[in-house]
C-alpha cells in the first residue's frame, strides 16, 4: 500500500513527499483508509509511528474537499490535546502536511498570550489545536465558537482523563453540533 493508493489528494501527496513520506506505517494504513469513508476510529500506537499523520491526512483530505459554509472561517476540526508540547507538534505537523492547501492551522495553549490567539480568530481558522484548558477561557470570552465543527479528534484522550480534563472534556463537547 502507498500514499497515492489510498486516495489522499495531490496536495497531500506533494507535501508527504516532500518530507520524505514514502510508505505508510501500520497505523497509517488501517486508519486513514476508514478516516476517508467517514468512519470515527479509535486507534493506539507506540510513539513514533506516524499516528498524527494517521488522523491528520484524512482530516485535511476531506476538508479540502469542501469549502467553508457562507464563507466563515470558524473551526471546521477539532484536534483536543492534553499538553502545550503536544499542541505545538500536532500544529506543526499539521501545517507541514497541508502547505499545498488552501487552510489556516492554529493552535492555542496556556502560557501563550490571548491578545495573538484573539487575533488569530478574527483572521480565521479552519483546524484549531487546542488544550483544553485554554479553548475553555476562550469559550468562557466568546472568543472562539464550535457550532462549525465537522471532525473532532481526541489526541491522546487517556492522558487527558489522567490529567482531570473530563469535565473540561465534557464541556468542550456539548459545545459541538
Amino acid at each position: 500500500m502507498t500514499f497515492e493508493t489510498i486516495g489522499l489528494s495531490p496536495a497531500l501527496l506533494r507535501a508527504l513527499a516532500e518530507q520524505n513520506y514514502t510508505t505508510p506505517t501500520p497505523i497509517q494504513a488501517q486508519a486513514i483508509p476508514l478516516a476517508l469513508a467517514g468512519h470515527d476510529l479509535l486507534g493506539g500506537a507506540q510513539t513514533g509511528t506516524g499516528k498524527t499523520a494517521a488522523f491528520g491526512l484524512p482530516l485535511l483530505h476531506r476538508l479540502s474537499k469542501q469549502t467553508a459554509p457562507n464563507g466563515f472561517r470558524r473551526p471546521r476540526a477539532l484536534v483536543l490535546v492534553p499538553t502545550r508540547e503536544l499542541a505545538v507538534q500536532v500544529n506543526d505537523n499539521l501545517r507541514g502536511f497541508a502547505k499545498h492547501l488552501r487552510m489556516n492551522i492554529s493552535a492555542i495553549f496556556g502560557g501563550a498570550g490571548m491578545g495573538p490567539q484573539v487575533e488569530m480568530f478574527r483572521r480565521g481558522v479552519d483546524v484549531l489545536v487546542a488544550t483544553p484548558g485554554r479553548l475553555i477561557d476562550h469559550l468562557d470570552r466568546g472568543t472562539v465558537k464550535l457550532d462549525s465543527i465537522e471532525l473532532l479528534v481526541l489526541d491522546e484522550a487517556d492522558r487527558m482523563l489522567d490529567m482531570g480534563f473530563l469535565p473540561a472534556m465534557k464541556r468542550i463537547l456539548g459545545k459541538l453540533p
